[in-house]
């Protein structure tokens, strides 16, 4: 009788201290944005959007609801299942923020496309990082969050995301190119990278560093120079926001 009280005792501790951990993504929104349709050397090119179909599947198989992960795509009547929306900073950012006033948790943020220094390309603009900032500080204040920036140059977005409780994932440093935006090419380098880490990870820290791994032996097998260097950031709070799945 005492040892089943005790453990008893024991279980609904467990379960009251880790009420987070349990929840898992059921009420983290999530948006994709696929920001271009063509290669680097300007022909048609699904890099992009063929990425953003497959991480909203991969974030779904993680625990993300499916009415809470939306999707982005500069041509979006060529696809479906999901339909995403047009890709244009206004209505991604309103996307966010419905999102945001619909979920209680956290908020995931990818951009897969080009990227300048002066940000990343959105249909035939452009995305700075103080706008992002503002769009991300805006609908997600102070919830963990994971923002992820696929593009040349993205270590620029870096210093105007980070906050204690966040994560931000870069392609590339903020001087660096990042490499598989050709017409032929399923997905960039990283995309690849952050699709087949999702399968052997467990949380995004460690998806993190598994891409990072992945794209500097896949830019050594693949003799592209200089290295991209996929920029890490993790925010002193962040961890204790981030369940696993």
């Amino acid at each position: 009788m005492r040892i089943a009280f005790w453990t008893a005792l024991v279980f609904a501790c467990v379960a009251t201290a880790l009420p987070a951990r349990a929840a898992g993504f059921s009420d983290w929104g999530a948006i994709i944005v696929a920001g271009d349709y063509r290669a680097h050397d300007g022909g048609d090119s699904e890099v992009f959007d063929d990425a953003r179909h497959d991480i909203g599947t991969a974030l779904e198989r993680a625990g993300f609801q499916p009415a809470n992960v939306e999707e982005f795509s500069v041509r979006p009547a060529r696809y479906s299942s999901p339909l995403p929306e047009q890709s244009d900073p206004l209505t991604i950012s309103n996307g966010l923020w419905d999102l945001s006033n619909r979920t209680n948790a956290g908020c995931f943020i990818y951009f897969t496309s080009h990227g300048s220094p002066d940000g990343v390309v959105v249909g035939d603009g452009m995305i700075a990082p103080n706008s992002m900032a503002s769009m991300v500080n805006n609908a997600c204040g102070s919830r963990p969050t994971v923002v992820v920036v696929s593009a040349c140059y993205s270590g620029v977005f870096v210093p105007l995301l980070a906050a204690p409780n966040r994560m931000v994932l870069t392609a590339a440093r903020l001087d660096r190119t990042s490499f598989g935006c050709g017409q032929s090419n399923r997905y960039t380098y990283f995309d690849e990278c952050f699709l087949e880490s999702m399968q052997v990870s467990h949380d995004f820290p460690g998806l993190a560093n598994a891409v990072r791994s992945c794209v500097a032996a896949r830019e050594v097998k693949e003799k592209a120079s200089p290295p991209s260097e996929p920029q890490l950031f993790v925010g002193a709070n962040a961890m204790a926001g981030l369940p696993r799945w």
